[in-house]
């Protein structure tokens, strides 16, 4: 099992390679939804996401036999660009599995760091068993997007930031999908501060998490397709299943509407452009989904890799 000296290790790896991304006060968002929001602006890391943390991590903790062999992962776009960038960096051949639905931004941009896109299915588990097929054909290493020690540490280094910003904070609040970025802050900030509230949040379209946390199992879901591609998986991860069942104290789920709404606020308000998956931390607390009011919260918006076209037909409709 991890622990916070594994996510310190993992900080002292990236701090040459990450920005140190702000912590910003908003006061609009406090009065929103009924606390103290802190946005945690990981939209503006390298490649656009806070995933390069645990992607460029795993790589470089590689053996020197599993690098020589070249690395494949699955994504719907984030951790791609992680994966390229690290294996860049590293001098490793990188293969990425994509859905088809991918954003064209994210394959664009996963391309341009070098690594060879391959695009199969249509949500992220169709993507994962293209590439677990090629991984099996060809022998390369496989680097998981959420689902390993070496990437949930990684992520668990952006609580350690956000509590050394603030060490106020009495909650944090951040996407969940496979659950690797929740596990990983959950962990490290619990370790620092065990009486820090950890609010993990889905779309309602897929809430594998949620079902899974209230069943005390696995629950796998077939969901639809969501403004939040990055976070649409149907099942967690065995290792961050565990983690969150321990750190994570509650899993809510918010709404397309309301997920589409919060990126036109962060827009209008903030001037950030922000991405679905990194917008749902934002929805949960603006629509009071969870217990937070008069609290210290840090939102993590997780990534601002959003294609133009839907922020055109997201303004479109706000206007409307």
């Amino acid at each position: 099992m991890l622990t916070l000296a594994d996510v310190q290790s993992a900080r002292e790896r990236l701090a040459p390679v990450i920005h140190r991304t702000a912590l910003i006060p908003s006061r609009t968002f406090s009065e929103l939804g009924g606390c103290e929001v802190f946005l945690k602006a990981e939209n503006l890391q390298k490649t656009g996401s806070f995933k390069l943390r645990g992607a460029y991590n795993r790589i470089a903790t590689l053996q020197a036999t599993e690098k020589a062999r070249g690395v494949i992962a699955s994504s719907a776009g984030n951790h791609a660009q992680g994966v390229a960038f690290g294996a860049a960096a590293h001098g490793v051949k990188a293969t990425i599995v994509m859905p088809e639905t991918a954003p064209v931004a994210k394959v664009t941009a996963t391309r341009a760091y070098g690594a060879e896109v391959v695009l199969a299915g249509r949500v992220y588990d169709e993507a994962y068993a293209k590439a677990r097929d090629l991984q099996e054909k060809h022998g390369y290493t496989f680097v998981h997007p959420f689902d390993d020690p070496s990437v949930i540490a990684g992520q668990g280094t952006i609580a350690l930031e956000m509590l050394e910003d603030l060490p106020e904070l009495d909650a944090l609040v951040m996407p969940v999908g496979g659950g690797g970025l929740a596990a990983g802050m959950a962990l490290a900030a619990k370790a620092v501060k065990p009486s820090i509230r950890i609010v993990g949040v889905e779309t309602e379209r897929y809430d594998a998490m949620a079902r899974s946390m209230a069943a005390g199992e696995m629950v796998m879901v077939q969901g639809s397709a969501s403004l939040a591609d990055g976070i649409s998986v149907k099942r967690p991860g065995d290792l961050t299943f565990e983690l969150c069942r321990r750190y994570v104290d509650e899993i809510v789920t918010v709404s397309e509407e309301e997920i589409a709404s919060a990126i036109l606020m962060l827009l209008e308000r903030a001037k950030f452009v922000v991405e679905g998956a990194g917008a749902v931390g934002l929805a949960a607390v603006v629509e009071r989904r969870a217990r937070l009011e008069g609290l210290k919260v840090g939102v993590l918006l997780s990534g601002g890799n959003i294609d133009i076209n839907l922020v055109s037909s997201i303004i479109e409709k706000g206007l409307v």
